[in-house]
């Protein structure tokens, strides 16, 4: 058996993105729901593919799938908690790409929860494995722990 993850400081993470929490992500028990943190993962994942110009998820000759995420939960968040997104790379394959994610309160040290997420990128008409690009293997290389 694994041992149980644990709370990442910010410095375990290279790019960041602030997300403001809704009153309707919220569960009858008062605080975020656990799928809510996927949405986040995704977002914070995207918004950076996307910033990086090389990549866009509805046009270009290749697009992604999620293959496989985790999460594990350390401390609760709650509306109206303004969140930051956090984002690492690693492992950079061939055609996918496994990142490191989390989620910390505004400006809190350690991550509220963490996982991974990993994409398999595919070549948009045929829907097979397509290799990075160099500009979009360039543009993860500053996220590779």
């Amino acid at each position: 058996m694994s041992e149980r993850k644990r709370p990442e400081p910010r410095d375990a993470y290279r790019w960041f993105l602030s997300i403001p929490t809704r009153w309707i992500d919220n569960d009858v028990f008062g605080h975020v729901n656990n799928v809510q943190y996927y949405s986040f993962f995704d977002t914070t994942v995207c918004s950076y593919l996307v910033g990086t110009g090389h990549f866009h998820p509805t046009k270009g000759d290749i697009s992604a799938v999620v293959a496989e995420s985790g999460c594990a939960y350390f401390s609760p968040v709650a509306w109206p908690d303004r969140l930051e997104g956090a984002l690492r790379v690693e492992r950079l394959g061939t055609s996918s790409v496994r990142y490191g994610v989390a989620i910390f309160r505004e400006g809190e040290a350690q991550s509220s929860a963490g996982g991974h997420f990993t994409h398999v990128y595919l070549n948009r008409e045929t829907g097979r494995p397509q290799p990075l690009s160099d500009a979009l293997r360039a543009a993860f290389e500053p996220l590779v722990i």
